[in-house]
């Protein structure tokens, strides 16, 4: 995990700073690049109009101009969604975006079961963000041949295990920025989130979050 930098506080005060750190990131991400985007092909559109009656061939390079400028904010645009929502869970579901996430890397086995369809959006991201931390630890730190994801929907909650026969956790593990989010995931939904040995070797990561949130 992520070393947290500063060791004197708590890990909700930590987690707290990064979110609001985040938070700040976006609306710059907002104003700095989109709002000054859009006001830039706001004006280059007006230019085009004007250059339209007396220079064609000036409007026709402005508009080529404001045409690779609306690309551009769209991949913006896609990256900041990304970032609040990802994309392949409505595309995929739950399900196949975790085995989308499995497809890199060391061997990862992805099991289901129960019906994991018509999940609550916020169930789903945090099932989905907690794997996504778990394989990135699982891929950067912990030296695994294999990895093994398990998500089990049994009456109203949903349990997401990810177990690894990597090196293990460190006799004194610190509780990086990755551990404190994916443990604040499952507490904001009301669940719990424990990181631990797994039985034989490796690490285990088990999440139980309630369906009904």
């Amino acid at each position: 995990m992520t070393a947290v930098t500063d060791q004197g506080d708590p890990p909700a005060t930590v987690l707290a700073r990064v979110r609001e750190e985040e938070r700040r990131r976006l609306c710059r991400d907002l104003h700095d690049g989109l709002g000054h985007a859009l006001a830039d092909m706001a004006m280059a559109i007006n230019m085009a109009r004007i250059s339209l009656r007396t220079a064609p061939a000036s409007a026709d390079r402005l508009l080529a101009e404001l045409h690779h400028g609306m690309d551009a904010v769209g991949q913006e645009i896609r990256e900041l969604l990304y970032g609040l929502c990802p994309p392949t869970l409505d595309a995929l579901g739950l399900a196949g975006a975790v085995r989308a996430l499995a497809n890199s890397g060391p061997s990862v086995t992805v099991e289901t079961e129960g019906d994991l369809s018509g999940l609550p959006s916020a169930v789903e991201v945090a099932a989905y963000r907690i794997t996504q931390e778990a394989l990135t630890n699982v891929r950067r730190h912990a030296g695994a041949r294999s990895a093994t994801i398990s998500l089990r929907r049994d009456g109203s909650f949903l349990t997401v295990r990810i177990r690894d026969d990597g090196n293990g956790l460190p006799p004194a593990p610190r509780s990086g920025i990755g551990l404190v989010s994916m443990r604040e995931r499952a507490r904001e939904l009301g669940g719990t989130c424990v990181v631990g040995p797994a039985p034989g070797g490796g690490t285990l990561v088990d999440a139980v979050l309630p369906i009904t949130v």
